[in-house]
């Protein structure tokens, strides 16, 4: 008899990493993924640091066919009420039998090395499936996958602002200045996926105004748009 494909719930951004990781999971079929953990800014009502409103993670929920786990935190959370409140919905998924949390990390040591102890605290283990693959691979992998992301969020300290609004494609990474993670795996942008292999269908979207908060970081707001009207294109930076 074979050995039942253990559950799993896949830590969620929106962005291209989580879902390539999906992408990566349900490719094996080693895990089966029946749900994905988003920290949402409760002040906000968006994505922690991608800045993407919550009705749009929850499209892309319902695209890909998997439930919606949402942390809730305040802005400028401390490091204590994020752990605990995580770990509460950590605690309800092993009380349901899921034991596995996947993360889209790629290459940082010490935040895998932060993710595996915070989990063997409450009996939980973590799988990464994109771990030590070439970032530019990775990159043009999901490209050529097929996978359409738009930049939400850029960190003017690695890139110039009107980066942030365009689409995640090969124009893009050959515009990337040296140095710079064509996974933004160090911070220097941030993505939402609005359709690719992993989705029914794909998730319409808006490109609304480019702004600047802290003085440091560049957001494009997206805004739900209308089914089959998602605009692709746009110049850098704009709608």
């Amino acid at each position: 008899m074979e050995k039942p494909v253990e559950k799993a719930i896949l830590s969620w951004s929106g962005g291209k990493d989580s879902a390539l990781a999906l992408y990566e999971l349900r490719r094996t079929g080693l895990y089966d993924v029946v749900g994905l953990v988003t920290t949402v800014t409760e002040d906000y009502g968006r994505v922690s640091m991608h800045g993407v409103r919550e009705a749009l993670l929850a499209e892309q929920a319902e695209a890909l066919g998997l439930a919606l786990l949402c942390v809730t935190i305040p802005a400028d959370c401390s490091n204590e009420v994020y752990e605990k409140r995580m770990r509460k919905l950590l605690e309800e998924q092993t009380a349901s039998g899921v034991f596995t949390v996947a993360f889209g990390d790629i290459f940082l040591e010490d935040l895998r090395q932060y993710r595996e102890s915070r989990l063997a605290e409450v009996s939980m283990k973590a799988v990464f499936p994109l771990w030590k693959r070439d970032t530019r691979s990775l990159a043009r992998s999901f490209v050529q996958l097929g996978f359409k992301a738009v930049v939400t969020c850029v960190d003017s300290q690695a890139l110039d602002g009107w980066f942030a609004g365009r689409d995640f494609d090969e124009s893009f990474l050959r515009d990337l200045p040296a140095g710079v993670d064509p996974c933004g795996e160090n911070g220097e942008f941030h993505s939402f996926v609005w359709d690719g292999p992993v989705f029914a269908r794909p998730v319409p979207i808006e490109r609304g105004e480019v702004v600047v908060r802290e003085g440091r970081f560049w957001f494009c707001d997206l805004l739900p748009g209308v089914t089959g009207t998602t605009r692709p294109g746009g110049g850098p930076g704009l709608p």
